[in-house]
């Protein structure tokens, strides 16, 4: 435990990242790993995560992304996106992979299945999208948690044009809205903020014990 906090202490927003340094197939594979194996509401991870390298499409985000450098000079981009609407398609497809994966037969499932089609598909339209994007956010902190443990760089950022970078990656055609984007590799030497101290609240002011 001791290593994994002081890993939380190491990482920071990286504002500048080396461009020549990149991460490693095995690690990228990890770091997929890590975010795939998030929690969500119900387990349904209604998102997608697109992992982009190619350098076109970078430079076209980057000009709707306030021009921050870290979008073309990090070794990866990762972009989530949350499904902007749903109907019972969703639990159902959930409900499949759970029958399949615990052998368990679909029948046992149906209360289940309607108990949480009764909850989620009956929101608003805009409540759905909003439920879906928050689910984006329990991901992004499971990706920034074992990219610190990995000694591995990275920003979360929210400073782009979402419906540009929906149009640049076609996310429309697929249902889907960009939510938050993470640029992962390695500090640059430059990047002055690394050596700044970490600044938290404290813990007295944070948590109340009752």
């Amino acid at each position: 435990m001791n290593s994994y906090l002081e890993s939380l202490k190491w990482r920071y927003a990286t504002k500048k990242f080396d461009d020549k340094k990149k991460i490693s197939a095995r690690d990228l594979e990890l770091l997929l790993e890590a975010t795939r194996l998030s929690a969500s509401s119900f387990g349904l991870q209604p998102y997608h995560v697109f992992v982009i390298t190619d350098p076109e499409i970078r430079s076209s985000l980057r000009e709707v992304s306030w021009g921050q450098s870290q979008i073309t000079d990090a070794s990866h981009l990762f972009v989530f996106a949350n499904i902007k609407t749903f109907g019972p398609e969703l639990i159902d497809s959930y409900l499949k992979e759970v029958s399949d994966v615990r052998e368990i037969p679909s029948e046992g499932l149906k209360a289940y299945g309607e108990f949480m089609k009764s909850k989620l598909v009956t929101f608003p339209e805009e409540d759905k999208q909003n439920w879906t994007a928050k689910q984006t956010y329990l991901a992004l902190g499971n990706l920034l948690s074992a990219a610190g443990a990995m000694h591995i760089d990275a920003c979360p950022l929210e400073g782009f044009e979402a419906e540009a970078y929906d149009r640049i990656l076609n996310l429309d055609e697929q249902d889907l809205t960009t939510s938050v984007v993470v640029a992962l590799g390695y500090r640059s030497e430059q990047d002055e903020t690394q050596h700044l101290k970490k600044v938290r609240r404290p813990k007295e002011s944070l948590f109340t014990h009752i």
